[in-house]
């Protein structure tokens, strides 16, 4: 199957089905058209902008190089598709939503544009080429509406597609990408940002301490009980040892069961098992 040379308006003889699945060509209005492999300079922003799209909260799915079938005679591919759709074999039938194509060096401007008409007289409705040569930006495709340019700093939206505004420097910069993609991932569980994260951690400690702090107020009042009932009992109050003993065996066998001891031995007793409490 050879490319066509010029972008005619007849049609050609190829169909969808006729293409395979991982080869280099797709489909428009029956003539093949060839796809190169992506350079260096494109590869990474492809999959970084794949990769914020695809978490977005809203975002049903996305893909890379997913053929949609358009009518009988085309088959495009975008390096980006955002939407609902199958993950099974075969092409999908029908455009999805949102697409975006980068264009790196090399880009054939013919191809790129013929490629934009299919897409949007099929049915996408967003349509966004990322220029990777020369002052990087974004141009905006709707069908009826004139072409916008969108530069860094500023953000692109697709209502119904997307919740989120995505910046530019998002579909193509490392860092950037990083970040919106975190925002993403952390609002599909429920937290806006990073600092409601991070405020969620602090209020949780907050009331794991004051929890803590009031086990700790009830174990101290109790031991502080148990002293005070084990010098009545003794007539005298407790040396630093025979104090450290009690803490230990109350923190071993509980206050209850040293508390009944209090109450059933004599005061001779429990003298002698303060002072050697693993005696028989």
């Amino acid at each position: 199957m050879a490319p066509r040379n010029s972008h005619s308006a007849s049609e050609g003889p190829f169909h969808p089905h006729q293409l395979q699945i991982g080869g280099e060509y797709e489909l428009s209005n029956g003539h093949p058209v060839y796809c190169a492999p992506t350079g260096g300079d494109g590869a990474g922003p492809n999959l970084r902008g794949g990769f914020v799209l695809d978490t977005d909260p809203l975002a049903a799915n996305a893909g890379v190089d997913l053929g949609m079938q358009l009518g009988a005679l085309t088959m495009r591919a975008p390096d980006v598709a955002v939407g609902a759709f199958p993950e099974k074999r075969g092409w999908l039938q029908g455009a999805l939503p949102l697409a975006v194509e980068y264009a790196a060096s090399g880009q054939d401007e013919g191809d790129l544009q013929e490629r934009i008409e299919d897409l949007l007289s099929h049915g996408v409705k967003y349509i966004w080429v990322v220029r990777l040569v020369g002052p990087r930006r974004v141009e905006v495709h709707e069908r009826g509406v004139a072409m916008r340019t969108v530069l860094p700093g500023q953000t692109l939206t697709a209502p119904g597609v997307l919740q989120n505004p995505v910046r530019v420097e998002a579909l193509y910069d490392r860092d950037a990408a990083h970040e919106a993609a975190l925002q993403n991932l952390l609002q599909r569980k429920g937290y806006h940002d990073l600092d409601a994260v991070l405020e969620k951690g602090i209020e949780k400690g907050i009331e794991k301490g004051i929890e803590k702090g009031i086990e700790k107020g009830i174990e101290k009042g109790s031991l502080a009980t148990l002293e005070h009932q084990f010098s009545r009992r003794l007539s005298r109050p407790l040396t630093d040892a025979e104090r450290a003993t009690l803490h230990a065996q109350v923190k071993a066998h509980g206050s209850e069961h040293i508390s009944d001891l209090v109450l059933d031995l004599t005061a001779d007793d429990l003298a002698r098992w303060i002072a050697s409490p693993e005696a028989p």
